[in-house]
């Protein structure tokens, strides 16, 4: 969704003590892409003679977090096991659909994934990756986010351990609000409208609401969670259940957001980065964006709003007695299928790196939002990378996208879909019937 990309720019610009400090977390897909290598020198690439060496695919990690736990993890474990980081495409589809390639051909060559939070019903039905239950217990899935546990689970089996999370967020200048007279963010959609509208008045200049209205999956996250804050959804196990009433004012709200002036126009196209540059350029009160965007605000090259100036509170919703929920973002770990036999081993890495020192030191050094519950309570964490405290409620109410063997072709028609409506060029009930009639034509053909 570009996050990476402005992380890596970010992250070259400023010294690494400071960067790890400033608070951003990691996408649920990055938008640039990468090519596939070795994840550390050769010496460290070598294995050592007896070991037991795990493959493990990640994409890259510019701030250094993951090698120095990786690096940590093999000299704890030197001569008895070792772990050889293979740097996977920063793209998330072309990573997937290297995964995807290897597993069709029978030829898989990692042992251990680091997978995209809608990877896991993909991975599952035709067997790629490990059922986990009776490893990742009812014990240890309490531990973590309650959506992080949810988007691992397919079928009432788990196939993954939580890693890192990520959700979307909303933003606002508290300084703008303030000089308009309101005393914090706006619970509602409409509340929001107001707000713009106070702003515009008090200030002078046109400010407003971006997000993102892409074609994508950007796109796809943020229309969900206008579904979602409505009251409605996308999928109840294999039933399509999109064309409903709550959808449709979800929709026909996002879209209202283009027809009352509160966004640009443009926003209809706007990608993650777009966004974030117009929020950041002072050109909006509001956006919805992801955890990212707070760390961007230390650079003075890149934003002319300060931290002290931005604040963030949950998405609003449709009603006041309706739940916020924000799209979750983040990774997980997967087994391949054809490394059942070195499981134990495996589950030794594992264990490791979701532990609370270990996610608290990946947290601090390469801004990746913990998926342990407790940790959002450790004040020094929340202190080093202060978008987990601001957005807090946020990442505690995400909730995955629809977890399903068709996924990829599902994001596709939405993607389509959500974006034709947003722009005006279908109506929402065109949108939702179109949907259902498109999904459950995936699953009948499945059948």
């Amino acid at each position: 969704m570009g996050r990476e990309k402005a992380l890596k720019t970010f992250s070259r610009k400023f010294s690494r003590r400071r960067f790890l400090k400033l608070g951003g977390a990691g996408l649920a897909g990055a938008a640039l892409l990468g090519v596939a290598g070795c994840g550390g020198d050769e010496q460290q690439q070598q294995q050592g003679g007896g070991e037991e060496t795990i493959q493990f695919g990640f994409i890259p990690d510019e701030a250094g977090g993951l090698r120095k736990l990786i690096d940590e993890f093999n000299q704890q474990h030197e001569g008895e096991l070792r772990v050889d980081w293979r740097e996977m495409p920063s793209d998330s589809v072309e990573y997937f659909d290297q995964l995807r390639t290897e597993f069709q051909a029978g030829s898989p060559t990692l042992d251990l994934i680091g997978g995209d939070v809608i990877w896991t019903a993909q991975l599952a039905a035709p067997g790629y990756i490990l059922d986990l239950s009776d490893r990742f217990g009812g014990d240890m899935r309490g531990d973590h986010l309650e959506g992080q546990v949810d988007a691992i689970t397919y079928e009432g089996r788990v196939w993954g351990v939580p890693w890192f999370t990520d959700a979307g967020m909303f933003y606002y200048r508290t300084d703008l609000l303030e000089e308009a007279g309101f005393s914090g963010p706006p619970q509602t959609w409409d509340e929001m409208k107001e707000m713009t509208l106070g702003v515009r008045e008090a200030t002078g200049e046109n400010y407003g609401f971006v997000f993102q209205g892409s074609q994508d999956e950007g796109g796809v996250a943020d229309a969900l969670e206008y579904i979602w804050n409505a009251g409605g959804d996308v999928l109840d196990g294999d039933l399509v259940v999109i064309n409903s009433p709550a959808s449709i004012a979800g929709l026909q709200m996002r879209r209202s957001m283009l027809e009352d002036g509160i966004s640009p126009i443009s926003t209809g196209q706007y990608n993650t980065q777009e966004s974030q540059a117009a929020f950041t350029r002072g050109d909006a009160v509001f956006m919805r964006n992801w955890p990212f965007v707070y760390g961007l605000l230390y650079d003075e090259d890149e934003t002319n709003v300060q931290p002290e100036q931005v604040d963030i509170a949950p998405i609003p919703v449709m009603d006041p007695d309706n739940e916020s929920f924000s799209a979750l973002g983040g990774w997980n770990f997967f087994v391949s299928a054809a490394s059942e036999d070195k499981l134990d081993q495996i589950w030794t890495f594992i264990e490791y790196m979701v532990a609370p020192e270990q996610q608290r030191t990946f947290a601090v050094e390469s801004t990746r939002l913990p998926t342990l519950q407790s940790l959002y309570e450790d004040q020094e964490l929340l202190d080093e990378v202060p978008v987990a405290a601001r957005g807090k409620e946020a990442i505690q109410n995400a909730r995955p996208r629809p977890v399903s063997p068709y996924y990829s072709d599902i994001s596709l028609v939405m993607s389509e879909q959500f974006n034709a409506q947003l722009n005006g060029n279908i109506s929402a009930e065109q949108a939702v019937q179109t949907l259902e009639e498109q999904m459950q034509g995936m699953f009948e053909r499945a059948e």
